[in-house]
Parts: structure tokens; C-alpha cells; sequence
């Protein structure tokens, strides 16, 4: 889906196409059924995934009111209103039930306990795709995850530019440099 395709309101965040289409396919979402998107923004992520995979149920997390209403406009843009519930809060929140995929676009300087509560919410093999342009959350966030039980960790600079018009030619205008972490929930073993 292209960015343009989405309605903005005010200065809400918006996960840009590229980074999008690189974050949903590390989230491989074909065969999830619930999946939380915290730090919404636009709800461009929890969106496309919905109209993208027909069975999936989205949780959007967001805290602020601007951007809650940017997702309800594109939630009834898009026609999936209906699979895509806006929680208007704060990560982390009371959450019942398991989840198959958590997205953090957003964390508020709070990644270290958002971090915990996505993990306790997901099935074991259950993905987490973490998205940063800040290097402090970034470093706190992989020291973080390596202390887990997570499988299949990988972390990814995206940096994209796109062609923009100047005069009578043409530049690449950079976007801001995207880090994009990902990992599957380990599975528990037993004792005994």
C-alpha cells in the first residue's frame, strides 16, 4: 500500500511504505490470527496486515487522541474496522489471551517492560518485529532481547530514499535511517 493511500492527521507518525513492507514481511503474519500493533501512529502497519491477511485480528495500541482518530478514519477508509480494535492507551496495557505477532513502532522510552509484556503475550514461536531511528532505544533494546529466550534475532538498517523533483532535475531525498529488529518467542522446556 502506498503512503499516499493513507489519511494523515496533524504530525501523527506513519511507518513509511518500504519500512513497512520489510517490517510485515519479518512479522509473517499468513497464518496468525491476533496480532498487536503498539505505538499505531496511523495504524498504517495494523492496516495493511488486516486488509493484506483477511483472518487477522489487530489490536492497535495507541495513547494519543490525534492519532486514534487518524486510525479510525483509516480503518473505515480501508473497510476493517470491524478486525482492527483501537485500544486508546499506553503500552503496556491488560491484554487478555495469546497472541501470534506483536509490532512496536513506538515506546515511549519505555522498551525494556513494552519489551516483557509483548513477550509475555506471544504463543512460543510467536514473532516480534521492533522498528527504531533512535540509537539509545536501538542499543536498549538489543541488550535487552539478548538476555531472552528468543530464537531467529536479526536486526536490519533500512536506509531508502526516493527520487524527489528540484528545479529542472531530480535528487534522492533520504528518509530517516530505519533499525528493524526481529525474533520469534523461544519455547519454554520443562524441568524435571
Amino acid at each position: 500500500m502506498k503512503d499516499s493511500e493513507f489519511i494523515r492527521v496533524e504530525k501523527v507518525p506513519m511507518t513509511k511504505q518500504e519500512v513497512r513492507a520489510v517490517s510485515l514481511d519479518k512479522l509473517d503474519l499468513q497464518f496468525a490470527r491476533r496480532f498487536v500493533d503498539v505505538g499505531a501512529g496511523t495504524g498504517s502497519i495494523g492496516i495493511e496486515a488486516a486488509v493484506k491477511y483477511p483472518n487477522l485480528h489487530v489490536l492497535a495500541i495507541e495513547k494519543k487522541q490525534s492519532a486514534v482518530s487518524a486510525i479510525e478514519l483509516n480503518c473505515q477508509k480501508f473497510d476493517c474496522s470491524e478486525r482492527v480494535r483501537i485500544i486508546p492507551h499506553e503500552a503496556p496495557c491488560d491484554l487478555s489471551g495469546k497472541v501470534d505477532a506483536v509490532f512496536i513502532g513506538g515506546s515511549g522510552g519505555n522498551i525494556v517492560d513494552i519489551i516483557d509484556w509483548a513477550l509475555s503475550l506471544l504463543i512460543p514461536k510467536g514473532r516480534l518485529v521492533l522498528n527504531f531511528i533512535l540509537q539509545e532505544n536501538l542499543q536498549t533494546a538489543l541488550a535487552h532481547l539478548q538476555s531472552k529466550n528468543i530464537e531467529e534475532f536479526e536486526c536490519t538498517q533500512l536506509l531508502v530514499s526516493t527520487m524527489t523533483s528540484l528545479g529542472q532535475g531530480s535528487y534522492f531525498k533520504p528518509n530517516n535511517p530505519t533499525f528493524i529488529l526481529s525474533c520469534k518467542k523461544g519455547v519454554e522446556h520443562a524441568s524435571g
